[in-house]
């Protein structure tokens, strides 16, 4: 019975390393020729998704998956590459606000608080994506993360009908931190390939519409 389970154990494991690995190709597939790493090179849209995420790690460090982030968008903007940031994170409590946050940073860089909007519902990328046009009403824009994370959003993108490129801004490699992000994103992927094909999962929070004051992104 034992030497049944074990070999049983090893085969699921097998098939489940499989199917990461399969899910994890297919879903940097769709984003193929859709991500840009040049400010000169990428093609301009009126709005950039800035995907949101905590900007320190422990003890206090700057996150630098964070800072890049901000970065990039800083460059998009300087460029005349975006007209207007829409930030999408979570804010889950009244001292844990990503999009406040990002905002403070932006706008101490130069970026007018009148060309920054404000999603609070980014819980997840997928809300982050699905509200960018259920809610801000956006069909047509880029969207700002490091590339492994752009090659899911690119995904839940494309599957909403969106056109939606992609910014890389500078990864972080080689570190801890680096490391486990790359595996949580090993299961997100899964989680992504399952919320689009098998449970159709919609945003947690839908609200009011809100308009963005960019011609091009209206239909």
């Amino acid at each position: 019975m034992f030497k049944k389970f074990i070999t049983y154990l090893f085969f699921l494991t097998i098939a489940t390393v499989i199917t990461m690995i399969t899910i994890d190709l297919y879903i940097s597939s769709q984003a193929e020729g859709k991500i840009y790493t040049s400010v000169k090179k990428v093609p301009h849209r009126g709005v950039a998704l800035l995907l949101g995420t905590a900007k320190y790690v422990s003890r206090g460090k700057i996150n630098y998956f964070y800072k890049y982030r901000i970065d990039a968008a800083i460059a998009l903007f300087r460029a005349k590459k975006i007209d207007a940031i829409l930030v999408s994170g979570d804010n889950a409590t009244r001292y844990y606000n990503e999009p406040l946050r990002m905002r403070r940073d932006l706008i101490k860089r130069g970026i007018p608080k009148s060309k920054i909007y404000l999603d609070f519902a980014g819980f997840r990328t997928l809300d982050s994506i699905q509200r960018a046009t259920k809610v801000f009403g956006l069909k047509k824009y880029t969207i700002i993360s490091q590339k492994f994370h752009l090659e899911r959003a690119l995904f839940l993108a494309r599957n909403l009908g969106v056109d939606a490129i992609g910014f890389a801004a500078k990864d972080f490699k080689g570190t801890k931190a680096a490391m486990r992000m790359l595996f949580r994103e090993y299961a997100a992927r899964v989680k992504a390939f399952l919320d689009i094909y098998i449970l159709h999962t919609s945003p947690k929070f839908i609200g009011k519409y809100e308009k963005i004051k960019i011609k091009e992104n209206r239909e």
